[in-house]
């Protein structure tokens, strides 16, 4: 299956946006953690041939999307929710089933939240129900020895493709992920970064912008309000959101059913695309 690759104007905005299966079919739409390919091919494909269009999309200041100033960006986490809304809206063809991951995860709540017509369906992936920065009292903080590791790990020559990959797959062997996977993806990554900029390759890959935007008011409080089908992904392994993050969305989230991923950490590993598409397809 080919994906077919384009940019597209959305809330003023140009989207970078990669396109699996017919045109016609009901939409998926994976807001990227920052960047499309925090989702893997093999889940992409297995939702394709479920009967879905799947489009995955570069959140702002990554990829193919609008690129300005990753360290002040002049737009807040609600504007990458609307951003969400009017893609889906673009793309037409009807409510959409919106899906994030990590950040993403954030702006997926966010947009179902504030533009409810939009979406039907909504799906969560290793994410959190509170902005960057310190969690509510009852949620578990990244995994401190974790980070101590992660931040102590000195940063790459962003102008080297090879240097970032290594950075990359050392990172994610430090989060528990495949880092064959990890350095494979940094390596794609790079390739779609406009430029070598150090502030514009750590926004891609490391999503750094998201730390600066402005995330206020507080969502978690209305997620009752979320009336969707909702799906709720966790990996029992990750130490950056740990999966006490994942377990209060779903008790919150009216119906929400959770999935926990026994073997995976922060990245959706390939072995699992096969379950999650199908707890997406039965979604709805």
């Amino acid at each position: 299956m080919t994906p077919i690759t384009t940019t597209v104007n959305a809330h003023e905005t140009a989207l970078g946006i990669e396109s699996f299966g017919d045109d016609e079919a009901p939409l998926v739409l994976l807001v990227g953690g920052t960047t499309m390919l925090s989702w893997p091919d093999a889940l992409c494909e297995r939702l394709a041939s479920g009967g879905r269009r799947v489009v995955r999309y570069d959140l702002r200041d990554s990829g193919e999307s609008t690129t300005a100033d990753p360290e002040a960006p002049a737009y807040t986490l609600r504007d990458l929710a609307a951003d969400a809304a009017a893609l889906a809206g673009t793309l037409g063809g009807g409510p959409a089933h919106l899906a994030g991951i990590g950040v993403g995860g954030m702006v997926a709540q966010v947009a179902a939240l504030d533009h409810p017509g939009a979406f039907s369906a909504l799906t969560l992936v290793g994410t959190r129900a509170v902005a960057p920065g310190p969690p509510d009292d009852d949620l578990p903080d990244h995994d401190q020895a974790t980070m101590s590791r992660l931040f102590g790990h000195a940063m790459p020559d962003w102008s080297d493709r090879e240097a970032v990959a290594d950075f990359a797959a050392a990172g994610a062997e430090i989060l528990g992920d495949d880092p064959v996977a990890a350095r494979a993806v940094a390596a794609r990554v790079w390739d779609r970064t406009p430029g070598t900029a150090p502030a514009v390759q750590m926004a891609n890959q490391l999503g750094m912008v998201f730390s600066r935007l402005d995330c206020t008011p507080r969502w978690r409080e209305r997620l009752p309000e979320i009336k969707v089908p909702t799906l709720v992904v966790h990996g029992r392994r990750d130490r950056f959101f740990p999966v006490g993050n994942g377990e209060a969305i779903a008790r919150e989230i009216p119906g929400a059913r959770l999935l926990v991923l026994e073997e995976a950490a922060t990245a959706i590993p390939d072995a699992a695309a096969g379950e999650i598409a199908e707890a997406m397809l039965t979604l709805g």
